[in-house]
């Protein structure tokens, strides 16, 4: 079974911060109908041709996942990864993501299995950035 497009949704607290985020510090398209904020409802950006992120208001994601808490902003249970081709091009998008607002939570670097960086957006969710071992 294959589903197309994947969507990951994530809290967040403020739809143009975040919105501004993504766009600036990730370079993503977002898609949808324009809500009266002029940001598209709900708010989604295009990842690549399979997957989507949705980016939801704390309350109304409260309300999608029922009794389940929502995560205090900076406890994460899953790390987000971005692969690049090049060190060069990990430096960028964690440059983008930092002058976007976002935290670096690791430098670009070496690793054992390729060039990684981390960094969390505006809401403290963790994305990695990396390469394949050369």
């Amino acid at each position: 079974m294959t589903f197309v497009p994947v969507t990951v949704s994530l809290p967040i607290a403020d739809r143009a911060t975040s919105y501004r985020f993504y766009r600036d510090g990730l370079g993503l398209d977002a898609v949808g109908e324009l809500a009266d904020d002029g940001l598209p409802e709900p708010l989604q950006f295009v990842v690549n041709d399979g997957l989507r992120l949705m980016l939801v208001p704390t309350g109304g994601f409260r309300w999608v996942i029922g009794r389940h808490e929502v995560a205090a902003r900076g406890q994460s249970e899953c790390v987000l990864s971005l692969g690049v081709a090049s060190p060069a091009d990990a430096d960028a998008i964690v440059e983008r993501a930092r002058a976007a607002g976002g935290e670096v939570v690791t430098e670009p670097q070496a690793q054992p299995w390729g060039y990684a960086a981390v960094f969390a957006d505006p809401d403290g969710h963790l994305w990695m950035v990396s390469t394949a071992p050369e």
